[in-house]
């Protein structure tokens, strides 16, 4: 009887054993590996930053644009009916990723093309634009993994500019423009958004999707991935109201604006970023971050969010005080 206990007791232990290494990859496959940037609360902040320096011309002309658009009201009635311009520029500052799971768009390549509805250009979610990818080494497999896995984020921000600040442009797409332009500023600052790094198997870890780690510094969400970890490092998605203009008021306390740069030298800082320290050194399977990694992370998460804001102000100040 003793023996069959014995025998009992190690299989469960063995089995104990088994489940503590297997959960974590069960953990891993279960969590989205959709590229977001900033969470909610980042590309808000992004946006209420860059309002409160826009001129009066650029401010006029985002607000004229951002009221064509086919979902201003979705935006009025999320801001709890305020129709001001600021409101509406910090709520379309979402959109991008909020199309996400709007049955209206679709994913070129795994969903059916959708019906354009009157105001957009078209109806495709265009998740490449949200990145781009540049090889965090010089290795060849690096290079084949760029080839086929590229995003468009720095092409799609010199496009969207030039059609906002083009006059002549059907003003539809110049309408459309101004959301993915406010948005994709604050993708361009977010280090996991410009890079390839290989696992030691030789495969991308899908900007930073593909890679564990436990954080005990929120008891909300303890175990995520590492680049979930980034994007909600500006604060909670639900961010708004007050709470929201007192982050913002910190921020730009806290940061002055930044020399002037154009959108290449944006994303060449946010790779450096990548490759210097948006990966904890720990070279655990799931590393734990220690509170030295949190606190230099969130450093630089609030500098990046406060330089995006600047410098979308700067672009929009260019592109849109003119006309």
């Amino acid at each position: 009887m003793r023996i069959l206990s014995l025998t009992a007791s190690r299989l469960a232990l063995s089995a104990f054993r088994c489940w503590r290494l297997l959960l974590p990859c069960t953990l891993l496959l279960l969590m989205p590996t959709s590229v977001w940037a900033w969470n909610a609360a980042g590309h808000r902040l992004v946006a209420s930053i860059a309002w409160e320096n826009l001129d009066a011309r650029a401010r006029s002309v985002a607000a004229d644009l951002l009221r064509d658009h086919p979902d201003y009201e979705r935006w009025r009635n999320r801001a709890g009916h305020d129709d001001s311009g600021r409101a509406i520029f910090i709520e379309a500052s979402t959109w991008p990723d909020d199309i996400r799971s709007d049955p209206r768009f679709y994913s070129a390549g795994i969903d059916p093309a959708t019906e354009t509805l009157p105001g957009f250009p078209d109806m495709e979610r265009h998740r490449d634009w949200h990145y781009v990818n540049r090889p965090l080494d010089d290795s060849p497999s690096a290079d084949r993994q760029r080839e086929s896995l590229s995003g468009l984020l720095d092409r799609q921000l010199v496009a969207l500019a030039k059609v906002l600040g083009t006059p002549g442009a059907p003003r539809s797409e110049r309408v459309y423009a101004l959301p993915w332009l406010i948005h994709l500023v604050g993708d361009a600052h977010q280090p996991l958004h410009t890079s390839i790094r290989l696992d030691p198997d030789g495969k991308w870890d899908k900007l930073g999707n593909g890679v564990l780690i436990t954080n005990p510094f929120n008891p909300r969400k303890r175990s995520s991935t590492l680049h979930a970890y980034w994007d909600d490092l500006p604060g909670p998605p639900w961010l708004r109201g007050e709470r929201l203009d007192r982050a913002s008021r910190a921020l730009i306390g806290a940061y002055t604006c930044p020399a002037r740069s154009n959108s290449a030298q944006w994303i060449d800082e946010s790779w450096r970023l990548a490759r210097s320290s948006a990966y904890p050194p720990d070279d655990e399977y799931i590393p734990t971050l220690s509170a030295a990694f949190h606190e230099q992370a969130k450093q630089i998460a609030n500098r990046r969010v406060a330089e995006a804001g600047y410098r979308l102000a700067d672009l929009l100040n260019d592109e849109l005080g003119k006309q």
